[in-house]
């Protein structure tokens, strides 16, 4: 069971290193994955879901390599 979590919050912070075309895009790929992320460990996944966004877009708007 333990090793099936960490899988799953590893693939939670890829999916918040993904960047979309939009700015919307990029606060629901980063708000989705956050609230599964917060769900995971047993958090708010509401409170998950708009940290993943605001964090997602920020990453995207500041690395070079994303639109």
């Amino acid at each position: 069971m333990q090793i099936s979590r960490i899988i799953l919050v590893a693939a939670t912070c890829a999916g918040l290193s993904a960047c979309g075309d939009t700015t919307g895009e990029q606060a629901l790929l980063g708000g989705g994955a956050g609230a599964v992320g917060a769900a995971v460990l047993s958090a708010d996944p509401l409170f998950g879901a708009a940290i993943g966004a605001a964090g997602n877009v920020l990453y995207c708007k500041t690395q070079n390599n994303c639109n």
